[in-house]
């Protein structure tokens, strides 16, 4: 039986368990996301896109209010992710008003929420739909992992030596612990609705009708999420996260397109264009089909498809089929000073990371982060 634990103890540190401890998320102005679309909006079109600010609500529910705000069904509303709750988020919402005038943005009472600017555009906004995230957060109350203070300038330098080897070689790409769920929830449920589909064997459509789409989705998402974490667990163990092995799948960057390294390979050159960058090594999004990997980098991969069978039936019976992500991520823009407000000691980070990345996986191979309950 699989693991229902979302225990990131567990997983492999690209560069060694962080020795500073911090407080994040103390207050939202804390941790500031902000979306980043690479296209420009037309201006006109049946689609209202919002910029919106929001603090201390969360995506799902902002969306709803702007359904009322607007006068229309809440699935007339669309936006590319779910922000944190407990933070300061600037995000983009589209509303369908085919023929129908702007709502007035001063119109919208919500606390802790405004529209900032609207523009039209010709189609509603896919989730997705992002080039990524720009983040800025303070950490707090920095000290050593038992609490006490630390040298100021000590501290400087292994922090610099850790964040120039971030810079240099990048991030495990792991799924961050937003796509669990509180308490890693969402594992949990999603191995009941494994049991479900393999106890249903006549029609595994019975079992899709039981639970809303949506949380069947996330549900799944969140098992073929944490099967991924530790396929790149296991390949950080092996010291080959961040460079190309025999039998891997490389994802070629800026394209949707992967070719798979063979025994004729020029091994060392595809090692330059990984560590350029242009090559992304990558691990299964497990599901129904044959595995794309091979030799040393396919046996990892069927250990954990192996470990974990009845997840894998169950995503077979759903025709869940398989994907690849890169194993690893290279934040750019990212900037960083400790500073000192009294006694305590302050650590500022900015960085962007493309969509699908999480920054709380960044500030994981940084410090021991604690979050207020």
């Amino acid at each position: 039986m699989s693991n229902t634990s979302a225990d990131f103890t567990k997983l492999a540190y690209a560069y060694g368990t962080p020795i500073f401890r911090g407080l994040l998320k103390t207050k939202p102005e804390d941790f500031v996301v902000e979306e980043v679309i690479s296209y420009e909006l037309s201006g006109e079109g049946e689609h209202l896109w919002c910029w919106v600010e929001k603090c201390g609500q969360n995506t799902d529910w902002v969306a709803g209010a702007l359904a009322k705000w607007a006068q229309t069904s809440k699935r007339n509303i669309g936006y590319a992710g779910k922000k944190d709750r407990n933070a300061v988020t600037r995000q983009w919402f589209s509303v369908n008003l085919p023929g129908k005038p702007d709502p007035k943005a001063e119109e919208l009472s919500v606390p802790g929420v405004k529209i900032l600017k609207m523009k039209r555009h010709s189609r509603k906004l896919q989730r997705g739909g992002l080039t990524g995230n720009r983040f800025q957060i303070l950490i707090r109350n920095l000290t050593d992992l038992s609490g006490r203070s630390l040298d100021f300038n000590q501290a400087q330098i292994l922090f610099e030596k850790r964040i120039d080897l971030i810079i240099s070689n990048g991030l495990p790409n792991y799924f961050g612990s937003q796509r669990f769920g509180k308490h890693g929830n969402n594992l949990v449920e999603g191995d009941k609705l494994m049991e479900q589909v393999l106890a249903n064997k006549a029609d595994s459509q019975k079992t899709r009708r039981r639970r809303p789409d949506n949380k069947q989705g996330m549900y799944l998402s969140a098992l073929r999420s944490w099967m991924f974490n530790e396929i790149l667990s296991k390949r950080i163990d092996s010291g080959d996260w961040s460079r190309a092995i025999l039998g891997d799948v490389l994802l070629i960057n800026g394209a949707n397109k992967w070719f798979v390294v063979e025994e004729d390979e020029d091994i060392e050159g595809l090692h330059t264009r990984v560590r350029t960058g242009e090559l992304q090594p990558s691990g299964a999004l497990l599901g129904d089909g044959e595995l794309a990997s091979r030799h040393g980098a396919r046996q990892i991969e069927s250990q954990i498809k192996s470990n974990h069978s009845r997840w894998i039936s169950g995503l077979e019976r759903l025709r869940v089929k398989q994907d690849r992500r890169a194993l690893r991520v290279i934040p750019t823009e990212l900037s960083w000073g400790l500073r000192k407000d009294d006694s305590e000691l302050l650590l500022d980070l900015s960085f962007f990371l493309p969509s699908g990345s999480f920054a709380t996986m960044l500030l994981r191979e940084l410090i021991d982060s604690v979050e207020p309950h």
